[in-house]
């Protein structure tokens, strides 16, 4: 895995071992930033459950102002910092080792502009995060977010309960990319 564009392109990113997490592919993130490059310039980013952080320090290599990236795992967050380090990213990265809950209802002060959710496919985690972010009010009109899930019938299910509409979906083998905006007038 590494980081595809930006100040950072090229640069080889650590990964966690094991079966708890599932690393965004280079190719999907590629045609990810690809899709949202004109989104990224001064942006703040959040990356939830960010496992390797590879989306977050992908987004600052790119230009986004600012990164909060958010992973549960005190494994992730190692590897997180380390690829922080080896990017040379520290000063436009926040991490945060905790629930995403917990980061949404207590450390998230300002509006995020793009929003990328990836988290454990068989949960509801995603609907949960972004019912949450929509209450707390986190995401301007034109935010964008971006939900990966290999579970799109059963999520978009879930998304018409939600003040927030399908702009876009890509699909990647077996993984989907779902793109997201508030409903008019509700951001």
């Amino acid at each position: 895995m590494r980081i595809i564009g930006g100040k950072a392109k090229g640069t080889k990113l650590y990964t966690l071992e094991g079966e708890n997490t599932r690393p965004t592919l280079d190719r999907v993130r590629e045609s990810l930033f690809n899709i949202i490059q004109f989104s990224i310039k001064d942006s703040i980013f959040l990356d939830l459950f960010a496992g390797s952080g590879a989306c977050g320090i992908e987004a600052v290599s790119r230009g986004a102002k600012k990164a909060i990236l958010c992973d549960n795992s005190k494994q992730a967050v190692e590897i997180i910092k380390k690829n922080i380090e080896k990017t040379h990213t520290k000063e436009q990265i926040e991490i945060y080792q905790m629930d995403y809950e917990e980061i949404l209802q207590t450390k998230i002060k300002e509006k995020l502009d793009i929003l990328y959710i990836d988290p454990p496919y068989q949960t509801d985690d995603a609907y949960l995060a972004i019912k949450m972010i929509i209450q707390r009010q986190l995401i301007k009109q034109d935010s964008i977010i971006i939900v990966e899930t290999d579970q799109e019938k059963r999520i978009k299910e879930q998304f018409k309960q939600l003040e927030i509409e399908i702009i876009d979906e890509r699909k990647y083998g077996r993984v989907q990319l779902i793109f997201l905006r508030a409903k008019k007038g509700k951001g």
